[in-house]
């Protein structure tokens, strides 16, 4: 019998985290073969590596302890490869030589995956003097730019990075520009936004008060608090960005605040880390802990949750000695601090089956004590290895005992850091865990509510032909093995359905008990008013919460998928075939049809040959493979490998039309050339363009810049609706919905966030 609750558990599985070999073959036959890989890397530091690794498996067993994706997927593989997720880079020197000095490490780290954070407050403003050259300074908006080039450069590359954040200051004096830079939808879209948000900025709020913004020693310009609060407000509630950060309390609540000052976080929001810092991330499964669900005994087995925190702390605390980091500064930091981030997925679920309805003020106590047990269970796993093995080498009794969060601590874990000390600085964190959540049988994310209790998905098969797939959320599943077509009781809610107060109501309780940060996205309806809308903010300030991300639906952010208390089904829609989904690439025919390019790059000595071969389906033309050959030898290995890696994304099927707008944005530093009067920045932008062509050529797409004519598979998004939104750039579908604080695909679980 297999494992996995569902077929789209098994898929991510062989997709995402299923160790293969160069060539596809696998290596993991099984499910089980993944966690014994898991749990033998990270028992490899042990005294008594044997009864560890049993230990860990057990754990690991029907997904009751998920790590994050990149542990999941790299330990014990023998790959270089770091098993971080996400990092907070080095503080931005305010000058030429630091700022790309701080560009290369970006690029450094971003090679071996994973998300970044900068606060870009460190740069001097637009207009500023620069001293020594007679110039004005462009301002960190510029340079956001070419950070957000070099991301796109990297992903060109041929595999999809973690996104970056962007942090910065409420009284710098760009700050305007910063919040209103996304409302152009094709600037920054490497990045996510958010304004670090002081005590000091809602005080004078509140109280309607002036505000000054400034650089150094000098204000550069005086504003009322109350209006640029409003203009953050404004630009979220038309393009959900930028985020709200509430950084004095991040810092006066951290466990290192006498050792740390935190002005950025990783780009979901749920690690605030100091420059050089990582995240490490796993997640309790509370969907698999309660007995007797939808009983009239159900709750969760607490020694059961108590055990299981104390082996995932342990198993974490072993990544920090087993991963590899892309810099120097970025191991010293992890190894001087031993953070963690412990959290839960699944909890929505674990609420429906002890018959709480998420958003009550019953369900808000219940997180709330959850939560304050997997802490308790958490810090003294840590101090039981600090007796162990040692406590994390920055640590100081008296000054960490004295932090915001230590205060509210139990007084029996106190005493008992303050006699053994403590391995680990920070233990807690909530991260997204769409796509784990997803390999797990789809349990509810993280501690966001249930988003669909069901829906249909649609895959296509190597032949063409397409397959129904239902996708049941996990309590649902539950209830139905147990009740078979009894209806759901009137406490299954959803995202859509549930007040977006009862989303803050439900961070906030979980945010007492988590040392670190949350990442949530609090669901707002579309006609919610925009005082409405700000009441959101202000009551997630209020009520402790260190951030906020909201998502309202509209023309701009897209609309989500439709929910009801059954399937979902997409209309057939068959009208066009001209966009293909494959679930595996389709095979290669004998012979296809295709048509020759020549590329002359102007100062290069040899023309480069384009071959693009097209696949009939449906009576329609689609790009199958492409080679690119030149005399020149110096372009021997990139070609190979942008020949093999388009080939293989045309051959999954899909809008493949991507890959010629990240061809065309990828820039040459050594400048690019003017070809038939247009300014070419690169010899890949000039590939991009001549793949371009073909598919105008084949009808593929509609025009130069434009993207596919028509899409078959558009009404999945809500019955009745026009599409709104951009597909998945994985399966093309428009199924993306923002989860905490991140795009994600309901279909195939793709994440921009990694």
């Amino acid at each position: 019998m297999t494992r996995f609750a569902a077929p789209i558990s098994e898929q991510i599985w062989d997709m995402k985290y299923r160790l293969k070999d160069a060539d596809g073959t696998p290596v993991d036959r099984t499910v089980e073969d993944s966690w014994r890989r898991i749990a033998r890397a990270l028992a490899e530091t042990e005294k008594e590596p044997e009864l560890w690794e049993q230990r860990f498996y057990e754990a690991l067993e029907d997904f009751k302890y998920l790590p994050a994706g990149r542990i999941t997927a790299g330990a014990g593989t023998g790959r270089s490869v770091t098993l971080f997720n996400c990092f907070v880079m080095g503080t931005i020197p305010d000058s030429m030589a630091g700022i790309f000095d701080m560009l290369k490490e970006a690029a450094l780290t971003m090679q071996q995956g994973g998300g970044i954070g900068y606060d870009f407050s460190t740069i001097r403003p637009r207009g500023a003097d620069v001293l020594g050259v007679a110039a004005d300074a462009s301002g960190p908006l510029s340079f956001m730019d070419v950070w957000d080039a070099m991301c796109r450069t990297i992903m060109s590359a041929g595999s999809r990075r973690g996104a970056m954040m962007a942090t910065m200051r409420c009284d710098h004096p760009d700050i305007e520009d910063f919040i209103t830079a996304k409302s152009d939808s094709a600037r920054l879209r490497m990045f996510n936004l958010s304004v670090l948000i002081t005590d000091d900025f809602m005080d004078a709020v509140k109280a309607d008060g002036p505000w000054e913004l400034k650089f150094g020693d000098k204000v550069y310009h005086t504003l009322q608090a109350r209006d640029l609060w409003n203009k953050i407000m404004q630009s979220t509630y038309d393009f959900a960005e930028p985020g709200v950060i509430f950084i004095d309390r991040i810092n006066k609540a951290n466990n290192l605040s006498y050792c740390e000052t935190i002005a950025a976080t990783n780009p979901c929001g749920e690690q605030p880390l100091p420059p050089y810092g990582a995240c490490l991330l796993g997640s309790v499964n509370l969907a698999r802990l309660v007995a007797d669900p939808f009983g009239d005994d159900a709750k969760l087995d607490q020694d059961q949750l108590d055990d299981l925190v104390r082996i995932a702390v342990r198993m974490m605390d072993n990544v920090v000695d087993t991963s590899q980091f892309p810099l120097h500064e970025q191991a010293q930091e992890a190894q001087n601090k031993r953070r963690i981030g412990l959290g839960v997925t699944g909890l929505a679920d674990a609420l429906l089956m002890v018959g709480l309805r998420y958003g009550s003020d019953e369900a808000a106590h219940q997180a709330e004590d959850w939560l304050r047990q997997i802490a308790r269970s958490a810090y003294l796993a840590s101090v039981d290895l600090a007796r162990e093995k040692g406590a994390f080498p920055l640590f100081d009794a008296d000054k960490f005992l004295a932090s915001g969060t230590m205060l509210q601590m139990d007084h029996d874990v106190r005493a008992a850091i303050a006699e053994h000390g403590i391995r680990n600085a920070l233990l807690t964190s909530i991260a997204p865990t769409g796509t784990i959540s997803l390999y797990a049988g789809n349990v509810s994310s993280g501690i966001e509510p249930v988003f669909a209790y069901a829906y249909t998905r649609k895959v296509l098969q190597k032949d063409g032909s397409r397959t129904e797939e239902e996708v049941v959320d996990y309590a649902v599943q539950m209830w139905r093995d147990k009740f078979g077509d009894k209806d759901l009781p009137d406490y299954f809610v959803n995202a859509q359905t549930l007040a977006p107060l009862d989303h803050v109501k439900m961070q906030a309780a979980a945010q007492k008990w988590v040392d670190s940060s949350i990442s949530k996205t609090i669901n707002c309806p579309e006609d919610i008013s925009f005082e409405d809308f700000k009441d959101v903010y202000i009551e997630a300030y209020e009520t402790g919460c260190k951030g906020c991300t909201t998502y309202r639906p509209n023309d701009v952010t897209g609309s989500v998928l439709s929910v009801s208390e059954v399937s979902e089904k997409a209309p057939e829609a068959d009208t066009g075939a001209d966009v293909i989904y494959m679930a595996e690439p389709l095979d290669r025919p004998q012979a296809l049809d295709g048509h020759t390019y020549k590329l002359k790059w102007p100062d290069s000595e040899h023309a480069i040959y384009l071959t693009i071969n097209d696949i009939l389906i449906g009576g329609h033309r689609r790009p199958f493979e492409v080679f690119i050959n030149s005399k020149n030898m110096e372009h021997y290995a990139w070609t190979l490998a942008l020949t093999r890696m388009i080939s293989a994304v045309f051959r999954r099927g899909g809008d493949v039309s991507f890959v010629v707008e990240e061809l065309k944005a990828v820039f040459d530093p050594r400048g690019g050339a003017w070809m038939q009067g247009k300014y070419i920045p690169s010899i890949l932008a000039a590939i991009g363009g001549v793949i371009e062509q073909h598919l105008i050529r084949i009808g593929f797409i509609e025009g130069e810049g434009m993207g596919l004519k028509s899409d078959p598979k558009s009404e999945v998004v809500a019955i009745g609706e026009a599409p709104r939104g951009k597909p998945c750039p994985s399966c093309g579908q428009f199924d993306l919905r923002m989860v905490e604080g991140c795009m994600t695909c309901m279909s195939c679980g793709h994440s921009k966030c990694g």
